[in-house]
């Protein structure tokens, strides 16, 4: 019965983290090719969280085929994004380059892939149990 509880909490983290994913792909995608986000989108940030939103695809399929390598792959994801908040953390400034919609956008991705590290690391905990 754990082993199913556990099966279904990794389902649901490769959901997330492939949908999570494909629409960091299409959104960052869409802003490259001119559509305006309505704010000024800071260039090298945008690029790095479309490029992420592939490594999110990937992430949450390895962790459909290995516990152990898709929560080693979140808890770097985790890590990267949490890197890149600290950054443009220290980069923003009301009139700067970096917009308060993307602090919160990072933000956000930083907290669901702690959350997804966490699902993997207590189904990993609960399989070995």
């Amino acid at each position: 019965m754990q082993y199913l509880q556990g099966r279904k909490a990794v389902a649901a983290v490769v959901v997330v983290a492939v949908l999570f994913g494909v629409v960091t792909m299409v959104t960052g995608t869409r802003v490259l090719l001119g559509a305006d986000p309505g704010y000024a989108p800071y260039p090298p940030l945008l690029w790095f969280n479309t490029m992420m939103g592939a490594v999110y695809v990937i992430v949450g399929v390895l962790a459909w085929c290995s516990l152990r390598r898709g929560m080693q792959g979140a808890g770097i994801i985790f890590a990267v994004n949490l890197a890149s908040l600290a950054v443009i953390g220290i980069l923003y400034a009301p009139d700067g380059p970096i917009a308060v919609t993307s602090l919160q956008a990072m933000t956000l991705r930083t907290v669901v892939w702690l959350v997804l590290f966490l699902v993997l690391w207590w189904s990993s905990r609960r399989k070995s149990a």
